[in-house]
C-alpha cells in the first residue's frame, strides 16, 4: 500500500502564500493520477489540482493563476504552491494518489489525512 502524509497548512491572512507538501511512501508502482483536493465544512470534497500524467496537469477554475502543482520524483513528494490566498480557500487539503502495481492491474486510490489551511484576517 501507499502512505501519504501532508504538511504545510496553517493560519494565514488573505493575500498570503503557503506551500503544501505530500510525501509518499510504500509500494507506489505506476501513477495514474496524483493531486490535491480540499473540503470545507458543509461542502463536498473538490479537486484543486492534479497530475494526470507526467506532463499533464488539471486545475479547478478558482485555483488557476494562483496555485501551482509540482512534484519531486527523487523525494517522492508532491507540492502545491498557493499564492494570493482568499478566505474561500479555507479547507482541509487532502493529497490523493491513484496507482497500479502492474500495467493491466487494478487502479487503487489512497488518501492522506489532510492538512488544514485557514485564511482569515
Amino acid at each position: 500500500q501507499v502512505e501519504l502524509v501532508e504538511s504545510g497548512g496553517g493560519l494565514v491572512q488573505p493575500g498570503a502564500s503557503l506551500r503544501l507538501s505530500c510525501a509518499a511512501s510504500g509500494s507506489i508502482g505506476m501513477i495514474d493520477a496524483w493531486g490535491w483536493y480540499r473540503q470545507a465544512p458543509g461542502n463536498q470534497r473538490e479537486l484543486v489540482a492534479k497530475f494526470t500524467s507526467a506532463a499533464s496537469t488539471s486545475y479547478t477554475e478558482s485555483a488557476k493563476g494562483r496555485f501551482t502543482i509540482s512534484r519531486d520524483d527523487a523525494k517522492s513528494t508532491l507540492y502545491l504552491q498557493m499564492n494570493a490566498l482568499k478566505p474561500e480557500d479555507t479547507a482541509v487539503y487532502y493529497c490523493n494518489i491513484v496507482v497500479r502495481r502492474r500495467l493491466f492491474g487494478s487502479a487503487i486510490d489512497y488518501w492522506g489525512k489532510g492538512t488544514l489551511v485557514t485564511v482569515s484576517s
